[in-house]
């Protein structure tokens, strides 16, 4: 039998443009650590084990990281899922406490990046997301752009050519994420702009421009999972914050045995992954208020919509022209501004989800605060690939 676990606290540091600010990885997690531990009124002799979450860098990291809080013997593991990095280390740790190995986890994400485009540098090894490629190239012709944008551009051709969506529907996405992000002080861009400005921006890959796709950014945030013992041993009962459900899905073999680009990107395991959250939490989409999810480029917006069962398959560009996800709508998705304005450090991503939709559970989101919020649903992919769902409630 497994035990409710709760997220006890939270803590991140903004996120940066690389280089922009004289840190490395070690001060971005003693910032974020002690922040959440700070928040979950515990310090860090009280932690059991940490899971830490990073793509670069050294396998021991996360060691290095941590020991800016202390050397206190606890076990510490790192993990890379590529950009589910770090709702992978928050499944982990959820896990731990759930089976009742350990009644207070500290999780941490974190990422010290290259300005520019991500690479694929393998050193001769077998390229991760060589079949992705293989099976997009033999849909698509290439291009000679970055690959990440590059596979959600196509992703969106297929819905544009299956569906009517345009171009002006992605773009829309980004308008709207942007607005979001201008009252996040925790964001990497705060500046707002009209739907004209998104569509003129340099174009990347059409019909990706330069505003619809997330930046690389340096930057950590961090999660303190607790027991309901803990909870009540650290007085935590006011603000802590239930994780209902949560599942992950990896590639099936229909990632790469369609004609369509969207299960290349991920579209089937974000379903599988959400279908099996939603058992597990008792509810589904339907029920929240609030999703902070994968937008590392608009079209991935559109397609989450669709895998989360916001709307039918198709439908995704009539829910974005209803204002159906943004404050007023249906839902409120991605108000911190989502990767796509906050920024996307890939091992801090998901745990800076989790302290957001904390935040907005506990009624502490300031300007972007949902109202009512009392559910919140969390989505994190890694093409190679990952899906990890997660489901709140206060």
């Amino acid at each position: 039998m497994t035990r409710d676990v709760f997220v006890g606290g939270v803590g991140m540091t903004r996120f940066e443009r690389p280089g922009s600010r004289d840190w490395d990885y070690p001060d971005m997690v003693r910032e974020a650590a002690t922040a959440a531990m700070r928040d979950a009124a515990v310090t860090y002799e009280h932690i059991e084990h940490v899971s830490v979450g990073h793509v670069f860098g050294s396998s021991t990291s996360g060691q290095r990281a941590v020991y800016e809080l202390g050397c206190t013997g606890v076990p510490v593991v790192n993990m890379n899922n590529n950009c589910a990095t770090g709702s992978t280390a928050l499944m982990y740790g959820r896990q731990l406490v759930a089976g009742g190995l350990c009644d207070v986890v500290l999780v941490v994400g974190f990422e010290k990046m290259q300005r520019g485009s991500l690479g694929l540098e393998t050193d001769g090894r077998a390229n991760p997301l060589g079949q992705h490629i293989e099976h997009l190239y033999e849909l698509h012709e290439p291009r000679e752009t970055p690959i990440a944008p590059q596979m959600w551009a196509r992703a969106a051709d297929d819905h544009m050519r299956r569906f009517g969506t345009t171009p002006e529907h992605f773009a829309k996405v980004a308008e709207k994420n942007h607005r979001h992000s201008a009252n996040n002080p925790y964001a990497q861009f705060q500046d707002v702009y009209s739907l004209d400005q998104i569509l003129e921006s340099p174009m990347i890959d059409a019909p990706l421009t330069r505003l619809q796709c997330s930046p690389t950014s340096d930057g950590s945030a961090a999660a303190v999972l607790m027991s309901q013992d803990a909870v009540e041993r650290f007085g935590r009962e006011s603000n802590a914050v239930r994780i209902a459900g949560q599942a992950m899905a990896t590639d099936f073999a229909s990632s790469f045995a369609t004609d369509d680009a969207r299960t290349i990107v991920g579209a089937d395991m974000s379903a599988a992954a959400a279908a099996s959250a939603y058992e597990l939490a008792g509810f589904d989409a339907s029920d929240v208020q609030v999703i902070e999810l994968h937008d590392c480029f608009s079209p991935n917006e559109m397609l989450t919509y669709e895998a989360l069962g916001l709307c039918d398959e198709g439908a995704s560009g009539e829910l974005i022209d209803a204002g159906a996800t943004t404050y007023g709508g249906r839902w409120v998705v991605n108000p911190s501004g989502g990767l796509i304005s906050k920024g996307h450090p890939l091992g801090a991503t998901g745990l800076a989800q989790c302290a957001e939709l904390s935040w907005q559970l506990r009624g502490e989101a300031g300007d972007r605060q949902v109202a009512g919020a009392t559910r919140a649903l969390q989505h994190n992919i890694g093409l190679g690939g990952a899906a990890v769902v997660t489901l709140y409630e206060k």
